[in-house]
């Protein structure tokens, strides 16, 4: 597993990590969080000291194999020593108890972790959020199943990644258990509390199960702008195959939000998200799609963020179409007509780390696909859609990956195609339908 060529700082390539079980209790009044973490993994190479990527939460105690162990915890970096050196292959546990109030990190693209909202907190990760409230081994291709175990006061709901297991009831508070099975990047962790009312996105029908936690003010929009969301579903189980994880949570805030989060099987939408109208729809849909790109098949390097970005945008194009909303084609045009008036200076597959959220990445990215689709015909773009999905779910990806799967699927070259779209920096003509 090679280092992050944009963020290489981050992570621990010693080991890998399989299991994350997280419990916390949060008090929103005051802000304060109580945590207690145990990180289940297996060394790649003979070790004496892990580390483990985490924020300015104050450590109160550290364990190795439930006995306490010395660490020092600074510039970001929580370094374990272990208590004798393991040989390569060795699996082992590291506890770590910390607290206080959490604070996001603060990074190129803004503040990003943890964010406490005018009545509760939420997560939203992406790309370097994650130890602002979890110590982890913060590498996007170091995927981990999840147990979360989180204690609030009573009137307060707990959405977590995952499937509800168990809601337990104490005198003033209850604590809710969530379990992810599935492999999750540590930026896709989140945890979300306020006083919610819980929903059903749509009539509940579908093969998803799809709960939803809404701020009161916000039930009628919600009901009206997410009552397509089943239907969504459907037309990208069609288009991209099965949905990977066990359910499909939303999360509608009291606050406005610049733009929607996805997580791994959920997604949190702010108040200016919500209109009544289906105003954000093409949000709606291009968070859903996260769920196969960006969740399930997680880039192995942030340069490769169009991997993400342009197949979310493409979404929301397909969905139109189908939909009876404008083709994608016009969509296409219409984009590629605004792009032209922006500055061409970033090549895709490597935007470079300050302009990975750069909306020509999402645009171009979606651009990207259209050509392939022109070029190669609906049939043969559905089977690499359908492959894509399929070959690698759960797992991560590269820009390399997908083109060679997509060269599989035409006697075409494809060379030229993505060396234009993907690698050089001019804007290309969109191919001819």
């Amino acid at each position: 597993m090679p280092s992050d060529s944009y963020l290489p700082a981050n992570g621990n390539l010693g080991y890998r990590t399989t299991h994350y079980d997280v419990r916390i209790g949060y008090r929103p009044a005051t802000g304060v969080l109580d945590g207690q973490v145990l990180i289940t993994a297996v060394t790649r190479q003979p070790l004496s000291e892990v580390s483990l990527d985490f924020g300015a939460l104050r450590v109160r105690r550290v364990a190795v194999d439930g006995v306490r162990a010395r660490h020092t915890h600074r510039g970001g970096k929580l370094r374990v020593r272990l208590p004798a050196t393991l040989p390569a292959g060795a699996p082992f546990v590291v506890e770590v108890r910390y607290g206080g109030v959490p604070r996001p990190v603060r990074s190129y693209w803004g503040d990003i972790g943890w964010e406490q909202l005018t009545d509760g907190a939420m997560v939203a990760s992406q790309p370097v959020g994650a130890p602002s409230w979890l110590p982890c081994n913060d590498h996007l291709a170091d995927k981990a199943s999840y147990r979360f175990e989180v204690t609030a006061p009573a009137p307060y709901t707990v959405v977590a990644n995952g499937v509800l297991t168990s809601r337990r009831a104490a005198a003033s508070t209850v604590t809710w258990v969530y379990e992810e099975p599935a492999p999750m990047a540590t930026y896709l962790a989140a945890v979300h509390i306020g006083r919610y009312q819980l929903r059903l996105a749509g009539d509940g029908a579908g093969t998803v199960a799809a709960p939803a936690a809404v701020a009161p003010r916000l039930v009628a929009a919600f009901r009206h702008d997410f009552a397509r969301q089943p239907q969504m579903m459907a037309a990208f189980e069609d288009l991209f195959g099965p949905y990977p994880f066990l359910g499909y949570t939303v999360v509608a805030v009291e606050d406005d939000l610049d733009v929607p989060v996805e997580a791994q099987g959920l997604s949190v939408f702010g108040a200016n998200h919500l209109d009544g109208h289906r105003g954000s729809e093409h949000l709606v849909a291009h968070e859903l799609a996260h769920q196969w790109f960006g969740n399930s098949l997680t880039i192995g390097d942030w340069r490769h963020i169009w991997l993400n970005e342009g197949f979310a945008t493409y979404a929301e194009w397909l969905w139109s179409e189908v939909s009876g909303g404008q083709p994608a084609a016009f969509l296409a045009a219409k984009a590629h007509a605004a792009l032209a008036r922006q500055p061409q200076d970033i090549p895709i597959a490597d935007p470079g780390v300050r302009r990975i959220f750069d909306d020509r990445v999402y645009q171009r990215g979606a651009l990207t696909l259209h050509a392939l689709r022109t070029t190669i015909g609906d049939t043969a773009f559905r089977a690499v859609l359908r492959g894509w999905t399929t070959t690698h779910r759960h797992g991560t990806v590269t820009t390399e990956q997908f083109t060679a799967l997509a060269q599989r699927h035409t006697r075409r070259s494809l060379d030229a195609l993505f060396g234009a779209w993907l690698h050089a920096t001019r804007l290309p003509d969109l191919p001819a339908s």
